[in-house]
């Protein structure tokens, strides 16, 4: 899977991209919004892991704009927050995301969820 990751956290970013190619992924880092949509823009993700908390756009903006671009709607896109799913800006999230992880990210789950068939594939 190509996976895109967007984190202004650039350890944590770098890190998480080292454990997706250990699992086979194919992972890119870019660490501010605008940097992440012009990756998207020019090239194909199947998935985007995407920081809610940016310094120059907010995450769910990254996604809004991810959504409408030609492989928005196929592309699986994840919430990464340092906010519990219950904050305010989690629940906004939540329609713009397929799924949501807390910082600091379990793997595990990560890794169920980058190996799950896309529940509105076949939608």
């Amino acid at each position: 899977m190509n996976v895109l990751i967007v984190d202004d956290n650039e350890s944590a970013a770098d890190l998480l991209q080292e454990l997706l190619s250990l699992q086979d992924h194919t992972a890119h880092c870019c660490y501010t919004a605008q940097q992440g949509l012009d990756a998207a823009a020019a090239r194909h993700f199947d998935a985007a892991l995407i920081d809610l908390s940016l310094p120059d756009l907010p995450g769910s903006e990254v996604a809004r704009q991810l959504r409408s671009g030609a492989d928005g709607q196929s592309m699986l896109l994840v919430a990464i927050s340092g906010y519990s799913e219950q904050d305010a800006s989690a629940a906004q999230a939540r329609a713009l995301f397929d799924h949501y992880l807390q910082k600091p990210i379990d793997f595990d789950a990560l890794d169920r969820i980058l190996a799950a068939p896309r529940a509105h594939a076949a939608a």
